[in-house]
């Protein structure tokens, strides 16, 4: 067995993670399917849209010269030629001094070049009196102001939420090109470990680490493929790992990666592959296991549920996002004053669950064994390595939940 005596910095494990992703092959779903998938080519716009100048407020369409001057003293004149219903397509020509009602989404006749909105008219007899100037395009989409025909609206990577169903549906996209789930399997190690519902006795404590994985998993999307928990039993652990092996496009195992007697997770990636990282000067998680078995990815997470979960965080989220293509997604931060000192040691990038209180934060301490920080902290404010420390009245940035 070897120990490592060196760490990575959370740079080099974050580069390392991704020089083990292969790219997943593709899959055509119907639109109905395609929310929360990541799109794996570019969509193009197949017609302009909107294919006609459309009006974006209830008015009336105008030639924007005919309204010069107009004020509430001395409103413009101009007759009224009539209506554009919705869906009508006969684009009248629009005379010198004349307009014509367009409802909002209704085409703006040829000859106009402006839309005034109703507020700023009144109608007398068959005439309107226009209150208010316009100016050229005033309250008009012109025909492919949206999405030109044949321009790019969605590219590749892409993640698909409800407002990219909505340009795919006005696209006519009913077939969406998206990437294949990664199946990702989770292998728990520990002697110490029972089921969830089992009610543990002595030194026995219930496996939570698995289904947190899962969460992190489908939020990801992902696909969780759960085989159990293995004990500290070398034989079991690689048969498990080479059935996951064999089934998943990545592997974590959760426990085994801390260097004592029971250690057993790195030297079987050995003996299937190359193990790239064992230590990250990364608190909490550092020892942190990157590497590859049989070609596919294996993270080994500490036992600690809040160390786990920050390495999903910091390093397999990345991992997976260049897996499926996806384009690198910022994570959600928020800037706040430190009510509270932070220590730290240099040389070392710290995630430190913080909680907010009335526009401060505040580091909730705890060990990493304790899931109880997790759930009271609302995010994570990260302790860069080149500094000793924050201080309070700092401000700092906090990943939030």
């Amino acid at each position: 067995m070897s120990l490592f005596l060196t760490t990575v910095s959370v740079e080099e494990a974050i580069r390392a993670a991704r020089t083990l992703a292969t790219p997943l092959p593709s899959e055509e779903l119907p639109l109905s399917a395609a929310y929360g998938r990541i799109l794996a080519a570019d969509i193009r716009a197949d017609i302009d849209i909107p294919g006609f100048n459309r009006s974006s407020v209830d008015g009336y369409a105008v030639r924007s010269r005919d309204t010069a001057g107009a004020s509430e003293t001395m409103p413009a004149i101009l007759g009224l030629s009539g209506h554009v219903a919705m869906g009508d397509s006969g684009y009248r020509n629009l005379l010198p001094d004349r307009c014509l009602y367009v409802p909002t989404g209704g085409a703006v006749p040829d000859g106009a070049d402006a839309v005034v909105m109703v507020e700023h008219t009144e109608s007398i007899g068959g005439d309107i009196l226009v209150k208010k100037p316009a100016a050229t395009g005033d309250n008009v989409v012109a025909r492919g102001e949206d999405f030109r025909a044949g321009s790019v609206i969605l590219s590749g990577g892409t993640r698909i939420s409800p407002r990219e169903i909505a340009a795919l549906a006005a696209t006519g996209t009913t077939t969406v090109p998206v990437v294949t789930r990664p199946r990702v399997g989770i292998v728990s190690t520990g002697n110490e470990l029972i089921p969830v519902e089992d009610i543990p006795s002595g030194n026995q404590v219930r496996d939570s680490n698995s289904w947190m994985c899962g969460a992190f998993l489908i939020e990801q999307g992902c696909i969780p493929e759960y085989y159990g928990i293995t004990g500290d039993d070398r034989t079991l652990l690689r048969e498990v790992l080479g059935k996951a092996l064999s089934r998943c496009n990545a592997v974590i195992v959760s426990g085994g990666s801390s260097k004592d007697d029971r250690d057993m997770t790195a030297d079987l990636i050995r003996e299937a592959g190359e193990v790239l990282v064992h230590g990250i000067a990364l608190t909490p998680g550092k020892p942190t296991i990157i590497g590859r078995a049989n070609g596919i990815p294996v993270l080994g997470l500490p036992g600690h549920p809040a160390s786990a979960f920050v390495v999903l965080l910091v390093i397999a989220r990345p991992l997976l996002s260049r897996m499926t293509g996806q384009k690198d997604q910022e994570l959600v931060t928020k800037s706040f004053v430190l009510g509270e000192n932070i220590p730290s040691a240099r040389g070392r990038e710290d995630y430190v669950r913080v909680r907010i209180s009335e526009g401060k934060v505040y580091p909730e301490f705890g060990k990493s064994g304790l899931v109880n920080t997790l759930i009271r902290s609302d995010g994570l404010s990260r302790v860069p390595s080149g500094v000793e420390g924050l201080e309070e009245g700092d401000r700092v940035e906090v990943i939030l939940w």
